[in-house]
């Protein structure tokens, strides 16, 4: 594997400029990591959904810097998280797939931004889903451990939520054939002569959610858990006395699949007067990801089945996208009471803020309803960082970035050693330090790439060269297929990526040049 040495160099040298500047060494910041799961750019201040509502968001990015082309390095949940939180690109590591990260030779053998911060001295605590698989050397202290509930019961079965028809219900089960709003179901006719209740939990078994006679929910969800944990443990860590810094990682579900959270957020978006995202008809004509996949392709799969369960195509997208929006609001309001603690205490004026999130997803773009696309709706996450000292508020970034660079952002910013391998077996970072993006969001001194790169994985190809990629540029994206398949869209013209312009003879030379790039980012 070969690991170009530059990139250790520009960081080298961006540490260089010293962030004694902004912090002491004896007064190293503080660093809160919040990881929502399959969160789009449909939020307030991102250009995404107009009905969207996102305060919470809105008023930490108007606090902050907002990287507003940052994209995933793999849109799948577990190997994105793999890369990001060890700083080591897939291809590099070779872990495309859901295969445990601590068994992966080289990564089992790198440190993660939690284990690195842990052996430089930092209290590192964390809830929720964060690594895909957990690894509890990673941690000072770990509370929840990833939980996908709420999800409906009959009898000790996980089931869909009993609102949503046929096909898709029996098609998707109980995690990607779910979405509705949380209300009491126990005791409900709902003719099908089965008794239902609300369930949560993982692996190890479920946790019942029970309603009183009014219809109050009495039992927190998962999320709920983890945001109500990460504000007491901020509390005490304002009023302890510890010199030492911490970093806190909370890992969000919503608005992972299943799609259900409270009656009042679906009630935000009313179904007769909601949006639906700018579709262009047959849109996916031009492109290839299906047919790279032999037809066989999850996002496709849900969207056809989704609309053969409504009378026509409107309904069936107003459903989802009306669940998809609810479950952002509540991840909004939950990442808002952890932004409050913040600043209402001690802890504001040294320590760092990130919220992102492992992949974004499509909402039926190019008869696509999943992740796993080399498409905008897929690659493109959101990217707050609020930096004391540094960021200046509301500022933002336009330059194409990627979740490869918060390791060594992090590193930069708190001080910590560039070394992250653990012994020889394990990987440099690949990624670049945020830093003058933060400090100047318009400058053109950033020693990283001026593309961002996505792979996805041909499913059992363990050879790098046989995956699929992207390059996400300013004003292009180029994806090359593993099968030679290709798209190119000039996104400055066509925001949406509505014309694959790698069909027309014109571009072959834009093209020409894509090849050659993409070869050398992927050490071809």
């Amino acid at each position: 594997m070969i690991h170009t040495r530059k990139y250790i160099a520009a960081i080298a040298s961006l540490l260089c400029v010293g962030v004694a500047t902004l912090f002491a060494a004896a007064e190293r910041p503080n660093v809160i990591l919040i990881v929502c799961d399959d969160l789009n750019t449909d939020l307030q201040g991102y250009g995404g959904h107009p009905q969207v509502q996102t305060p919470n968001l809105q008023r930490l990015m108007d606090s902050a810097t907002t990287f507003m082309s940052a994209h995933c390095n793999i849109p799948i949940c577990a190997p994105s998280r793999s890369s990001f939180l060890t700083g080591v690109y897939p291809h590099n590591s070779n872990n495309f797939g859901f295969d445990r990260w601590y068994e992966n030779e080289i990564l089992q053998n790198t440190h993660t931004i939690f284990s690195h911060f842990k052996a430089n001295g930092y209290h590192v605590l964390g809830t929720g889903k964060l690594m895909h698989h957990n690894y509890g050397r990673e941690w000072s202290e770990f509370k929840h451990d990833a939980d996908y509930g709420p999800y409906a019961l009959d009898g000790e079965e996980r089931v869909p939520h009993p609102e949503v028809p046929q096909p898709l219900r029996d098609d998707f089960g109980w995690v990607d054939g779910s979405y509705g709003p949380l209300v009491p179901i126990e005791g409900v006719d709902y003719g099908d002569g089965k008794a239902y209740r609300w369930g949560t939990g993982n692996w190890r078994g479920n946790r019942d959610l029970h309603f009183d006679e009014d219809g109050k929910r009495l039992d927190p969800t998962a999320d709920e858990q983890n945001g109500q944990w990460a504000m007491e443990r901020l509390q005490q860590l304002a009023a302890g006395e510890s010199e030492q810094p911490f970093l806190m990682a909370v890992g969000f579900l919503r608005p992972h699949t299943p799609l259900i959270v409270d009656q009042r957020f679906f009630e935000l978006y009313p179904r007769e007067s909601l949006e639906l995202p700018t579709i262009l008809e047959n849109d996916a004509e031009d492109t290839f990801l299906i047919e790279s996949r032999g037809g066989n392709d999850r996002g496709r799969k849900i969207y056809e089945s989704l609309l053969a369960s409504y009378p026509d195509r409107e309904e069936a997208l107003k459903r989802w996208v009306q669940a998809y929006l609810a479950c952002v609001s509540s991840v909004d309001e939950l990442i808002g009471g952890i932004v409050d603690v913040v600043d209402r205490t001690g802890l504001k004026e040294n320590t760092i803020i990130v919220v992102t999130s492992d992949h974004g997803w499509g909402n039926g773009e190019k008869d696509y309803v999943y992740k796993n696309a080399l498409w905008e709706e897929s690659t493109r996450v959101p990217l707050i960082m609020r930096v004391p000292g540094l960021s200046a508020p509301g500022s933002e970034s336009e330059h194409p970035v990627s979740l490869i660079d918060l390791f060594p952002t992090l590193i930069d910013l708190c001080g910590l050693p560039t070394e992250t391998r653990r012994n020889e077996k394990g990987a440099s970072l690949d990624g670049f330090s945020l830093r003058p993006l933060i400090a100047d969001p318009a400058t053109d001194n950033w020693a990283g790439p001026d593309a961002a790169l996505t792979a996805i994985h041909k499913w059992k190809e363990t050879d790098p060269a046989r995956q699929s990629y992207s390059l996400r540029t300013k004003e292009w994206r180029y994806i090359r297929y593993h099968n030679g398949d290709e798209e190119l869209y000039d996104c400055t013209k066509d925001p949406y990526e509505w014309h694959n312009l790698a069909l027309q003879k014109k571009y072959r030379p834009v093209l020409k040049d894509f090849r050659k790039r993409l070869d050398a980012r992927i050490n071809l």
